[in-house]
């Protein structure tokens, strides 16, 4: 085996039982998501047909 081949699988095998963490980080984020969108929605579409109106004129 090449040294590669061997720091490439201590490497993969060194995160193989922190799935839980992985799944925790996941959800965080879509959560985080969630609540921006929930927060920032509104005026992210008023701005977006702000923009549409003065480029089409109407």
């Amino acid at each position: 085996m090449s040294t590669l081949s061997i720091r490439l699988r201590r490497l993969l095998g060194s995160d193989r039982g922190d799935v839980p963490g992985w799944v925790l980080i996941t959800l965080m984020t879509a959560g985080l998501v969630i609540i921006i969108w929930g927060l920032a929605g509104p005026a992210l579409s008023a701005v977006f047909e702000q923009a549409i109106q003065r480029v089409t004129g109407f």
